[in-house]
C-alpha cells in the first residue's frame, strides 16, 4: 500500500512538472536571444525550483534520479546556450542544479554528468574561455558574477563533490584494483576536480567579499574530506597549503576578517591531517625508520607499479622522499601561519592553538621537524580558563604522553626567560607585554607538569632583574603637574587638610615604575608574573637573591632589586593562608625563610628613610617612595605591634612631606593615613600627638647637633599644624634649640626665615590653646574699648553730687587739721588699690577724675599677699617668641619683616589677660614695631599697622603716652603723607583745609554723586573759615547737580568771618581722569591709607587720647569714615564724642542739615541757616 501510495504520489509530483517543463523544453531547443524569453526562462526555472522544494518539504522519498533527469533535460540545453542567458538565469539554473543534486540524484549521479558538471562550474566560476563543454558549438566567454551567483555556485560544486565521491560506483577518485588499470572517464575526472580546486584557492585569497571566501573555504573542506585517494589529495596539497598560508600570511591576514581566519585556519589542520597524518603516512614513516623497500600496495590504498607511468599527471609517488621534501615545505608554511599567534581575537587564537594541538597530536611523527615551533606557539596559545571542554586533548596531556613534547617546553621556557630583558628594550609595548605573558603561561605549565629544574629558576631571577632594570632605563620619566610652591605654605596646607581628617578610607599608591598610562598593562603583566612565578618558596628564594645585589648595586639596578623584593615577598605573603599551614607540614620553615627575607628587607627600608632625613643629598626618589611603601606594608601585617617601631620610621616618613617630588609627598600622605590606620589611630593627627615625644626628640636632637635641614622646619611645621595646641607644651627644648640657632645663624636670611616659619605656626596653634590662660584663673577677656557714656538720670546725677560733696567736706576738715598743726599718723599699708588685682595708676587717675572713689578696697594688714601662679608652658613659650621678635624686625628680608610684624599681630591678644607678662613685652617690641611704618615695602607697612592695631587691642591705655610722644615726633607727618599719596594715587587733590592746630588737612567734599574738593584759608586774625552747605544738598540729583555749577562760579559761596571770595582751591571734579586713578583703591598707596585708617580707628577705640590728638585723627579720617568698610573707625570716634564727629562731617558735607528740635515748655534752640 505504502509503494502504491508513493507511486501516486510520484506520478502527482510530475504532472506538475510538465506545465512548467514543457514550455522550458521548447524554448530551450528554440533558443533566441530576446529578454522575453530570457524572463520566460527565468520564470520557469524558479517555478520548477519551487516545486522541487516544495516536495522536499513534503515528502522527498519519492525523488529520484529519474524524476531528476526529467527536469535537467531542458536544463541542459539551456547550459549548452548559456551565453545567451542573463546571469540570473544562470544562478537559477545553478541553484536548480543544487536542488537535483542533493534530493534528486543524490549518490547515484553518474560519473560523465559529474565530469559535464564540475567543467561547467568550473568554467562558471572560473570564467576559463579556452575551454567548452563536450559537444559545445560556442566557445565560452569570461563573464563577470555577481556575489549571489558565485556563492550559489560553490554551493552547487560543495553537493556535486560529496555526491559524487559518496558513491561506491560512481566514485571520481575511488581507483580501479590493483590490477585494473584506470579508465578514462577516471582519468577525466582528476584534472576537472584539481580544476575546480584551483578555483576554490583563487575564491579565497582574492575573493571580493568574506561570504566568498568562506563558502570556497568550504568547498575546499569538502573536497579533502570526499577524496579518499591520499596521492590525488597529495597532488592538490602544495597548492593548497601554498594558497592558505597567503591567506594567512602578511598583507592578506590584516585585510581577513578573523571569521575568515578561523576557517581558514580550521581548514588547514583538515588538510594537513588529512594527507600527512600519521596514519595516512604510516607507511612511509615505517620505511623510514626502519631503512626497507616500501611494501607492495594494500587493497584500494595505492595503484599498481605497472600503471604509475600512465598515472604521472594525475597522481604523486608517495615516497619518505616525498614525504621529507613535504614536511619541510609545511615547516616554511607553517613558521608564517604561526604568527598568527599575537593575533588580538581571541577566536583567532583558539583556532591556531587547536591547530597546533591537532598536528601536535595527529601528526606526532610525520611533523617531527617542525614540533619545536607547534609547542612554541600552544604554549603562548595556552589558556586553561578560556578551555571549551576537559574532553579536548590540550598541551598538558600531549605533554604527559610524549616526553619529548615535555622536553620543547622546556626548552622554549628557557629561551623566553633569557630573552626577556632583549625584548623589554623594544620600543613597542605589545612586544613586552606578550613577551612577559608568555613566560608566565610556560611557568604555569611548568609547574602543571611538574618541571623542577634549578638552571630555569636562576635564570628567570636574573633575567626579571635585569628585565626591570631594563624597562626603568628606557622609560620617559612622567611629567607630574606640582601642587604648589615646594615648600611653601600651600604644600603644608594641602598636606594638613588631607591627613589631619578622619582617615576613613586608606587610598592606594600611585605606581612608582611604570607610572604612565602607556605602560599600564605592561605593569600589570610584570606583577601577574612576579605572583605566578613558581611557589611561595621559590619566591621568597628569589627574593633573597635580589635582597644579595641590592646590598651590592646602586642606581637603577639597585632600585630594579628593590622592588623586586619587595614584590616577590607581597606575593609570597598573600598566597599564604591558615588552611596552607595547617595541611603543609613544610610550610613552618617556609613562613620563617619569608619572616627572615621580610625582616632584612624592612631594615634597609628603615636605613634609606633614615639617611634621607639626615642629609641633603639627592637620593634616587623612586628608592624612597619603595621604602615608604614596604614600611607601609611591615605596619599593615604587624598591626598594633608595629607601634614600638614608630620610633625609628615615624619621623623620617613626615619629613618626606615637604619633598620637592610631588610623588614623594603623596606617598608620605598615603604612608601616614595607612600607619594610622594599621596601628589602631582614628586619623594621622592622633599618630602624631600620641608619639609627639618620639618626633619631639628626634627633631631636637638635630637641632641640637646643628643637623638642620630643610626638612626638619617644614616637618615641624606640618607636625604643630596637625597637632594643633596639644603638642605646644611639649616643644620647650625644640623652641629653646630654634633660638639657639637663631643666635648662630642668624646672618643667614632664608634659614631664619624657614626657622621662625616653625615659630609663627606656633604661635598660631598656640593662641587657640584652651590652656593659654594662667593656671587656675579663670578666663578672663581683656577689653579696652571706649564706650559711649550712658545717662545715670536724674538719680545718678543726685548721687555724683552728694559724692562731690563729700569729698569736698573731707577736703576742708583734713585742711582745718593742717592749720590746727594736728599730727596724723602714718599709714600702715600701702595706699591705693590693691595689687593683686593688677590695675594701674593710669586706671586711678581715670577713675579720681571722672569723679570714683576706691570704698571699701582696703584690706587688713594681717592677711598676707596670696602669690601670683605660675604661667602655662604655651604661655611662658608664646611670651619668649614675642620677645624674640624684636631682635629680627630689622632683617633685611621683606618676607621676614612681614610674617614677624603677622606673628606679633596674632599673638598680641592671646597674652593680654596676664598684664603683668605681656605690658613690659609690649615696651620692648614698641620701637622696632612703630619704625615699620616707614618700611620701604608697602606689604611691610601694611602689616605693621595691622600689628600696632592689635597691640591697641591688647595694651589698651598702656600705650597713651607712647602714641602721644610719636604723634608729635613725626607719626602724624607720616598719616598725613599716606593720605595725601592715596589721594593722588586716587585721582583726588590732596587736602587744604586747617584743622585746629593750622595743620593741613583734607578739604570739604560734596557727598559721593559729586566729588567736591574745597579748601579756605584763615583770615588775618586766625579765625577759622566754615562752609556751611545749603539746602539744595538735600535736593535731587538734578538739583544738586545745577547747584555744584553755581558753586563753580563762586555764587553761592557763604564763609563766615570772611569775604566771600572765591579761593584757588576750591574746585569740583566730576568725574577723574583715566590717567590719574588708573589703579584707584588698589594702588599700594590707597591699601597703605586703608591700613593706616585702620590703625587710627584702633588707636581712638582702645587708647585714651588726648583732645587736641583726637581733633587732628578726626581730621584725617572726617573724609573716609562715611565709607562702608570704615564704619568701624566712626564708630570709635562717635564713642568718643560723637558731636565733635558729626560737626566735621557737617563741615565737609557729609552730614545734612536738620531742622532745631523744639521741646515744650517754653524752651527754644537757634536755627542752624547759612549767613546771608
Amino acid at each position: 500500500m505504502a509503494a502504491v501510495g508513493s507511486s501516486s504520489e510520484r506520478a502527482e509530483f510530475l504532472q506538475q512538472l510538465k506545465p512548467a517543463c514543457v514550455p522550458l523544453s521548447k524554448l530551450a531547443l528554440r533558443p533566441t536571444d530576446t529578454a522575453a524569453e530570457a524572463n520566460e526562462i527565468l520564470s520557469l526555472v524558479e517555478s520548477v525550483d519551487g516545486l522541487w522544494a516544495a516536495q522536499v518539504s513534503k515528502n522527498a522519498q519519492i525523488l529520484d534520479g529519474k524524476l531528476a533527469d526529467y527536469v535537467f533535460f531542458p536544463v541542459a540545453y539551456l547550459l549548452r546556450n548559456r551565453h545567451l542567458y542573463p546571469v540570473r538565469v544562470l544562478e537559477a539554473i545553478i541553484r536548480l542544479l543544487k536542488t537535483l543534486i542533493q534530493h534528486g540524484w543524490k549518490a547515484k549521479i553518474s560519473r560523465q554528468l559529474s565530469q559535464q558538471l564540475l567543467v561547467f562550474l568550473s568554467l562558471t566560476l572560473g570564467g576559463d574561455a579556452s575551454q567548452q563543454l563536450a559537444g559545445e558549438s560556442q566557445p565560452t566567454r569570461r563573464r563577470e558574477m555577481p556575489e549571489e551567483t558565485v556563492i550559489e555556485g560553490f554551493r552547487t560544486l560543495a553537493a556535486l563533490i560529496t555526491a559524487a565521491e559518496s558513491s561506491p560506483v560512481a566514485s571520481s577518485s575511488s581507483l580501479p584494483p590493483p590490477s585494473a588499470a584506470p579508465s578514462a572517464e577516471q582519468d577525466q575526472t582528476i584534472p576537472a576536480l584539481g580544476q575546480n580546486v584551483t578555483v576554490m584557492l583563487d575564491a579565497v585569497t582574492s575573493a571580493a567579499t568574506p561570504s566568498i571566501q568562506l563558502e570556497a573555504l568550504a568547498c575546499v573542506q569538502v573536497a579533502f574530506t570526499a577524496v579518499r585517494d591520499n596521492s590525488v589529495l597529495a597532488q592538490f596539497l602544495p597548492g593548497t597549503v601554498s594558497s592558505l598560508t597567503k591567506l594567512l600570511s602578511p598583507p592578506l591576514q590584516n585585510r581577513t576578517q578573523k571569521r575568515v581566519l578561523v576557517k581558514c585556519l580550521a581548514v588547514l589542520k583538515l588538510v594537513l591531517t588529512n594527507v600527512l597524518g600519521d596514519i595516512k603516512v604510516r607507511g612511509l614513516l615505517r620505511q623510514t625508520v626502519k631503512g626497507a623497500a616500501p611494501e607492495p600496495p594494500q587493497d584500494a590504498d595505492v595503484a599498481a607499479k605497472a600503471n604509475d607511468t600512465e598515472d604521472v599527471n594525475f597522481r604523486v609517488d608517495l615516497t619518505p622522499a616525498w614525504l621529507k621534501a613535504t614536511t619541510a615545505q609545511v615547516k616554511i608554511a607553517l613558521s608564517s601561519v604561526l604568527k598568527l599567534r599575537t593575533h588580538e581575537a581571541n577566536d583567532v587564537q583558539s583556532a591556531l592553538s587547536r591547530l597546533c594541538i591537532g598536528l601536535l597530536d595527529e601528526c606526532h611523527s610525520s611533523l617531527v621537524d617542525c614540533q619545536s615551533i607547534l609547542v612554541e606557539s600552544a604554549m603562548m596559545l595556552d589558556d586553561e580558563e578560556s578551555s571549551s571542554s576537559r574532553l579536548e586533548t590540550n598541551l598538558r596531556d600531549l605533554a604527559g604522553v610524549y616526553p619529548e613534547i615535555a622536553e620543547c617546553i622546556k626548552l622554549a621556557l628557557y629561551n623566553w626567560i633569557t630573552s626577556l630583558p632583549r625584548s623589554m628594550q623594544s620600543n613597542d609595548e605589545r612586544v613586552k607585554q606578550l613577551a612577559i605573558r608568555n613566560i608566565l603561561r610556560g611557568t604555569k605549565l611548568a609547574a602543571d607538569l611538574q618541571v623542577d629544574s634549578s638552571t630555569l629558576d636562576d635564570t628567570l631571577g636574573d633575567a626579571l632583574r635585569d628585565s626591570i632594570a631594563a624597562l626603568i632605563r628606557n622609560s620617559k620619566p612622567s611629567k607630574v603637574v606640582d601642587d604648589g610652591d615646594v615648600g611653601g605654605e600651600s604644600i603644608i596646607s594641602g598636606s594638613s587638610a588631607m591627613i589631619g581628617s578622619r582617615v576613613e578610607q586608606v587610598q592606594a599608591y600611585s605606581p612608582v615604575l611604570f607610572d604612565l598610562e602607556s605602560q599600564k598593562t605592561t605593569r600589570g603583566e610584570i606583577n601577574a608574573l612576579i605572583s605566578n612565578v613558581g611557589s611561595s618558596t621559590q619566591q621568597a628564594k628569589l627574593a633573597t637573591a635580589m635582597l644579595g645585589y641590592l646590598r651590592d648595586s646602586d642606581g637603577v639596578d639597585q632600585i630594579a632589586s628593590y622592588w623586586l623584593a619587595f614584590e616577590l615577598l607581597k606575593s609570597t605573603y598573600a598566597h599564604s593562608s591558615e588552611l596552607d599551614d595547617l595541611l603543609d607540614f613544610g610550610s613552618l620553615d617556609e613562613v620563617k625563610y619569608q619572616d627572615a627575607a621580610f625582616q632584612e628587607l624592612y631594615e634597609f627600608s628603615a636605613s634609606v628613610l633614615s639617611s634621607h632625613s639626615e642629609s641633603l643629598d639627592d637620593a634616587d626618589w623612586r628608592l624612597e617612595a619603595i621604602a615608604l611603601e614596604v614600611t607601609a606594608f611591615a605596619a599593615s601585617r604587624l598591626e598594633a605591634e608595629f607601634r614600638p617601631e614608630l620610633i625609628d620610621v615615624l619621623y623620617p616618613v613626615t619629613t618626606f612631606l615637604g619633598s620637592q617630588v610631588p610623588q614623594l609627598r603623596r606617598h608620605a600622605i598615603t604612608t601616614l593615613n595607612i600607619l594610622a590606620v594599621s596601628c589602631g589611630y582614628a586619623s594621622v593627627s592622633e599618630l602624631i600627638v600620641d608619639n609627639a615625644d618620639y618626633m619631639v626628640n628626634s627633631v631636637s636632637l638635630r637641632l641640637n647637633t646643628f643637623d638642620i635641614s630643610p626638612a626638619s622646619t617644614k616637618v615641624l611645621t606640618m607636625m604643630v599644624r596637625l597637632t594643633g595646641p596639644r603638642l605646644i607644651p611639649f616643644m620647650d627644648d625644640v623652641v629653646a634649640a630654634i633660638f639657639a640657632a637663631l643666635d648662630n645663624y642668624h646672618g643667614y636670611p632664608v634659614f631664619v626665615e624657614s626657622l621662625f616659619s616653625v615659630l609663627s605656626e606656633v604661635v598660631t596653634q598656640g593662641v587657640k590653646s584652651d590652656m593659654l590662660l594662667l593656671e587656675d584663673m579663670a578666663a578672663t577677656t581683656v577689653d579696652h574699648r571706649k564706650r559711649k557714656p550712658e545717662s545715670a538720670g536724674i538719680p545718678g546725677t543726685l548721687d555724683a553730687l552728694e559724692k562731690r560733696a563729700k569729698k569736698i567736706r573731707k577736703r576742708r576738715e583734713e585742711d582745718q587739721e593742717d592749720d590746727t598743726g594736728a599730727r596724723r599718723s602714718y599709714p600702715k599699708e600701702a595706699w591705693g588699690p590693691d595689687k593683686s588685682k593688677a590695675k594701674s595708676l593710669l586706671d586711678s587717675l581715670e577713675a579720681a577724675n571722672n569723679g570714683e572713689e576706691e570704698e571699701g578696697q582696703e584690706q587688713s594688714s594681717s592677711e598676707a599677699e596670696k602669690p601670683k601662679p605660675p604661667n602655662t608652658p604655651t604661655y611662658s613659650l608664646l611670651t619668649r617668641v614675642l620677645s624674640l621678635t624684636q631682635h629680627y624686625l630689622t632683617s633685611p628680608t621683606p618676607t621676614l619683616r612681614k610674617s614677624l610684624l603677622d606673628l606679633v599681630a596674632t599673638v598680641s591678644p592671646a597674652l593680654a589677660p596676664d598684664e603683668n607678662a605681656f605690658l613690659p613685652l609690649v615696651h620692648t617690641v614698641w620701637p622696632v614695631v612703630i619704625s615699620r611704618l616707614h618700611d620701604p615695602e608697602p606689604f611691610v607697612a601694611i602689616a605693621a599697622c595691622r600689628a600696632l592695631a592689635a597691640l591697641c587691642s591688647a595694651a589698651g591705655d598702656f600705650l597713651a603716652s607712647r602714641f602721644k610722644t610719636e604723634w608729635s615726633d613725626g607719626l602724624y607727618k607720616w598719616f598725613v603723607n599716606t593720605r595725601d599719596q592715596a589721594a593722588k594715587a586716587r585721582g583726588g587733590t590732596a587736602g587744604g583745609h586747617t584743622g585746629s592746630k593750622g595743620k593741613a588737612a583734607t578739604g570739604p567734599s560734596l557727598p559721593r554723586h559729586l566729588a567736591l574738593s574745597s579748601a579756605s584759608n584763615g583770615n588775618s586774625n586766625g579765625t577759622s573759615a566754615i562752609l556751611i552747605p545749603s539746602r539744595s544738598l538735600t535736593a535731587e540729583t538734578g538739583e544738586a547737580m545745577a547747584d555744584a555749577q553755581q558753586l563753580m562760579r563762586g555764587s553761592l559761596i557763604s564763609v563766615i568771618g570772611s569775604k566771600p571770595t572765591p579761593t584757588p582751591s576750591m574746585s569740583l571734579s566730576l568725574s577723574s581722569s583715566p590717567g590719574a586713578a588708573a589703579l584707584g583703591r588698589f594702588a599700594q598707596a590707597s591699601q597703605i591709607w586703608d591700613a593706616a585708617v585702620g590703625l587710627l580707628g584702633a588707636i581712638v577705640a582702645h587708647v585714651r587720647l588726648d583732645d587736641d590728638m583726637f581733633d587732628d585723627m578726626l581730621d584725617l579720617v572726617a573724609d573716609v569714615v562715611s565709607r562702608p568698610q570704615h564704619a568701624g573707625v566712626r564708630e570709635a570716634l562717635e564713642a568718643v564724642n560723637a558731636d565733635a564727629v558729626w560737626l566735621a562731617m557737617y563741615e565737609r558735607g557729609l552730614a545734612l542739615w536738620q531742622p532745631a528740635p523744639q521741646p515744650s515748655g517754653g524752651i527754644s534752640f537757634a536755627q542752624m541757616a547759612p549767613r546771608a
